[in-house]
C-alpha cells in the first residue's frame, strides 16, 4: 500500500470518521440561524469543537477502547485544523504556532463544558458557550445551544461502543430534536 493510506494507529480512520460526524452535525444550518452562532471561522470551530468534545466526552467514559476512540478523534481534530489552516494559506512556520493556540482554546473550552456538564447545569454551560462562541456579544442562543448540547450528550450516551468503534456515530439534527423547550436536561 502506498503510504498515507495505512493508518498510523489502530484506531486512526474510527477517529477520523467519528470527527466527520462532529464536523457534520456542526454544520447544520440551524445552529446559524436558530441560535445566532456567528457565521465565522471562530463561530464554525466552536461548533466543531462543542460537537467534538461531546463525542469525545462519551468516548472517555467507556470501556477500552473507548479512551483510545477519543484520543483519535481529537487527533484527527487537530490534524483537519493543520490542513485548513495551510488550505487558507498560513504558512509552514506559522501553522504550528496556530495550532497549539486552537489546541490551549479547545482545551479550556472542554474544561469550562465539563464542569457544567457534570453540574447538570444549563445555564452554566450557556455562560460558558456565551463566552467562547459570541465572545461576549449579544449570545440570545445560548441557553437553547446548551439545552441542545445536553440533549446531544443523552443521545450521544445512547450510542454502543461496538457501533462507536466502527467510526459511526450520530448527532441529533435540529429537526428531529423537536422545540428548544423540550430539549431541557
Amino acid at each position: 500500500m502506498l503510504f498515507g493510506l495505512i493508518p498510523r494507529h489502530r484506531h486512526e480512520r474510527a477517529g477520523f470518521m467519528l470527527y466527520g460526524a462532529a464536523v457534520r452535525a456542526a454544520r447544520d444550518s440551524a445552529l446559524y440561524t436558530t441560535f445566532g452562532v456567528p457565521d465565522t471561522l471562530d463561530g464554525r470551530f466552536d461548533l466543531i469543537g462543542l460537537h467534538a468534545f461531546l463525542l469525545i466526552r462519551r468516548l472517555r467514559r467507556l470501556p477500552p477502547p473507548g479512551p483510545a476512540l477519543a484520543q483519535a478523534v481529537f487527533d484527527a481534530m487537530f490534524s483537519d485544523m493543520d490542513i485548513n489552516l495551510r488550505e487558507l494559506g498560513v504558512g509552514d512556520l506559522a501553522v504550528g504556532k496556530r495550532v497549539r493556540v486552537m489546541w490551549e482554546a479547545f482545551h479550556g473550552r472542554c474544561a469550562a463544558y465539563e464542569a457544567a456538564m457534570q453540574e447538570g447545569d444549563p445555564a452554566t454551560l450557556a455562560a460558558a458557550l456565551a463566552r467562547n462562541i459570541w465572545r461576549g456579544e449579544a449570545a440570545g442562543g445560548a441557553p437553547d445551544l446548551a439545552r441542545l448540547a445536553f440533549a446531544q450528550d443523552r443521545h450521544l450516551a445512547g450510542q454502543p461502543l461496538s457501533r462507536l468503534a466502527t467510526g459511526e456515530a450520530s448527532f441529533l439534527p435540529m429537526t428531529s430534536a423537536g422545540p428548544i423547550t423540550e430539549l431541557a436536561p
